[in-house]
């Protein structure tokens, strides 16, 4: 059995969707955001970051793992699926969906978030600010379709690599970033919302656990944020 700590954002989704990719055992802890629950000394001891995701593997005596990446790897590790084994004969394989994944860390989820405190939560609008970050945010994605020109996924067979890209790519509206002139990009976007695990695990925390209205959400961004 594994705990999930989370709550409805990009990262968030990560977990949820490996989680149920791998058809893993786990039960959801929604983490109050707005209340700054993340914050807490309990979830300190687990996260010592103060952020969302984090998971506790029951089975390996309470272990916790904080970082999405660090959770897609771990969970990939664990069901074997969707990471290559980093053995001599896979290093390639392996290193690739890697270099994905980091770039999602490194680049379009950092720029991404910036481009939504910006746009969307901070309360004083600051046009160099929004551009720059959407102007990043477009160059990242535009890597993402220019990948996805030649490949079905981006590292070859579906991966954690997706997984993470895709949590964020899709929600490039809500940065002020338009993408429907990226057509291999939105034709994987598609292709992986299609896919039934995800679908569930974009429905996780559940409605009642998620913030009421967007409105709520923005609000509860900008206590956090400002």
């Amino acid at each position: 059995m594994i705990t999930l700590y989370t709550a409805g954002t990009p990262n968030g989704y990560k977990a949820s969707i490996m989680l149920e990719e791998c058809a893993l055992d786990y039960r959801v802890h929604a983490i109050a955001l707005s209340k700054l629950e993340q914050k807490q000394d309990w979830f300190l001891k687990l996260n010592p970051n103060g952020r969302i995701p984090t998971i506790v593997d029951h089975s390996q005596d309470d272990f916790a793992v904080f970082e999405s990446g660090a959770i897609l790897m771990y969970l990939g590790d664990k069901a074997d699926k969707f990471m290559p084994r980093n053995t001599p004969k896979t290093l390639k394989a392996h290193s690739r969906v890697v270099q994905w994944l980091m770039f999602q860390k490194s680049g379009l989820g950092p720029m991404m978030g910036q481009a939504n405190v910006f746009y969307r939560y901070h309360t004083e609008k600051i046009p160099y600010a929004i551009k720059r970050y959407q102007d990043e945010s477009r160059r990242l994605l535009e890597i993402l379709d220019k990948q996805l020109a030649d490949n079905e996924f981006l590292a070859g067979e579906y991966s954690i690599a997706d997984i993470a890209n895709f949590c964020w790519a899709r929600s490039a509206d809500w940065s002020g970033v338009a993408t429907e002139d990226l057509p291999h990009l939105t034709r994987w976007i598609a292709t992986i919302h299609d896919r039934p695990a995800v679908q569930r695990g974009l429905k996780i925390p559940t409605e009642d656990q998620k913030a009421r209205s967007a409105d709520e959400f923005v609000a509860a961004a900008r206590r956090i944020v400002t």
